[in-house]
């Protein structure tokens, strides 16, 4: 079977209270935009069900493809983000090398797991692998998210470091998969779609 890996488009910033519970943001304007052009340079292809992680800015970054093809997604809870118990939901490209989550991760890279990585691995890994197993023959299209990605990539290529691979907003990469354990990645992070909808990070020192 073949996995079309998706991840969201941008949200919007969210920084709650801690009483205010687990940032969940909406897409921006320019998420928003980013979501109908994946879904029209998908539109095209033979999908046979969308998946979607269970958190909004995924579920709304698949609700496009889900119109123009008229496929119901279907949502996970396994596909969530490593950090969906975060009060806090920063885009990358509006970080600073002064922002928390930039400190917290030079001080522990770990961190943005939640103090355990093993358990995110096994979680993320589970998810394809049941796709994998209950979908053969067929092309999923999966939304979900930049560290459910590249973790999933790092498991298959075996990669010491989980922080390799950073797929963009939309970025989408392809797997091949068969139920006897064989992985074939096809492509990594393809963004044509969105060439000029994409803002890279800079990581500039506040002023």
């Amino acid at each position: 079977m073949d996995l079309i890996i998706v991840r969201h488009a941008r949200p919007e910033r969210v920084e709650n209270d801690d009483t205010d519970g687990p940032a969940d943001p909406p897409l921006s304007q320019l998420g928003i935009k980013q979501a109908r052009a994946v879904a029209d340079f998908l539109k095209g292809e033979k999908i046979d069900q969308i998946v979607s992680s269970s958190m909004r800015r995924a579920l709304e970054t698949a609700d496009p493809l889900s119109k123009l093809t008229n496929i119901i997604v279907s949502s996970r809870d396994d596909l969530r983000e490593s950090d969906h118990n975060s009060s806090t939901y920063i885009p990358v490209e509006e970080m600073t090398y002064d922002s928390a989550p930039i400190q917290a991760y030079i001080n522990d890279p770990l961190a943005v797991f939640e103090g355990d990585y093993d358990s995110f691995r096994d979680r993320v890994v589970g998810a394809f692998d049941d796709l994998i197993s209950t979908h053969s023959g067929k092309t999923v299209v999966v939304f979900c998210h930049g560290m459910v990605t590249s973790v999933y990539l790092q498991t298959l290529w075996q990669l010491d470091n989980p922080f390799m691979i950073q797929p963009d907003y939309t970025g989408i990469t392809r797997v091949q998969a068969s139920t006897n354990g064989l992985r074939t990645v096809r492509s990594i992070n393809e963004t044509s779609h969105v060439r000029d909808l994409i803002q890279r990070p800079t990581f500039g020192k506040k002023a």
